[in-house]
């Protein structure tokens, strides 16, 4: 199976769009958050109409700069992963909304109890999956995809222990644009796309081994 993985898209679908027009194989988008930019039920729509033309299956999460009352519209469209999970071929993917409290006050922010919780939520669901993706918005606190410009951990501590205890084979996350790349916390591979806004995303691959291509 052949993901593309994009995250802080911050309205610019045109850029999304354009991957999904130039990449010929692949079997799933995942969209990590931060679609729009405190964005409407009218431009989510909008936007993921486009995308959806590819014919290929969405996984949506929001990120802290997608007002909450998104969510009705991507479960309304059915692209929804947040604290729940959905099946394509051989691969679950179940994922987290949101980012965790800060002084930053952004639209969609919850406590680190609730990351957790929605993380159990889709993982109950999913776990004799034969491949698990798990799709925070946030990253894990402390590794190379959480550091701010000024060298601040900024990650979630939920989405780290989530990871550390059930190992999922993929995470994919988004949120502190400058800290693009790919780390592990034990077998887990961790891919922070970067900002799709500016073109860049991942292709992450299952087959014999589990690969990933940062690109863009």
């Amino acid at each position: 199976m052949r993901i593309l993985a994009f995250s802080d898209i911050h309205g610019e679908f045109d850029a999304v769009e354009a991957v999904l027009l130039s990449e010929r194989e692949y079997d799933a988008v995942v969209l990590g958050g931060d679609l729009t930019t405190f964005g409407t039920k009218e431009q989510v729509r909008a936007g993921l109409e486009r995308l959806s033309n590819a014919g290929k299956p969405l996984l949506v999460v929001a990120g802290n700069m997608d007002p909450p009352v998104l969510e009705e519209e991507f479960s309304r469209l059915g692209v929804s992963i947040n604290g729940r999970s959905v099946v394509v071929d051989t691969v679950a993917f179940f994922g987290v909304s949101a980012a965790p409290l800060s002084p930053l006050r952004s639209p969609y922010e919850i406590p680190e109890a609730e990351i957790m919780r929605r993380a159990e939520s889709g993982w109950k669901t999913c776990a004799n999956a034969p491949h698990t993706v798990f799709v925070p918005h946030a990253p894990p606190h402390d590794t190379k995809l959480d550091r701010t410009f000024f060298g601040l951990h900024v990650g979630s501590h939920a989405v780290r222990q989530f990871i550390e205890r059930r190992q999922p084979d993929v995470a994919i996350c988004g949120h502190v644009h400058e800290s693009r790349g790919t780390d592990r916390i034990g077998r887990t591979l961790i891919v922070n796309c970067g900002p799709a806004g500016k073109g860049c995303y991942a292709v992450v691959t299952f087959g014999k081994e589990t690969g990933v291509e940062m690109r863009g």
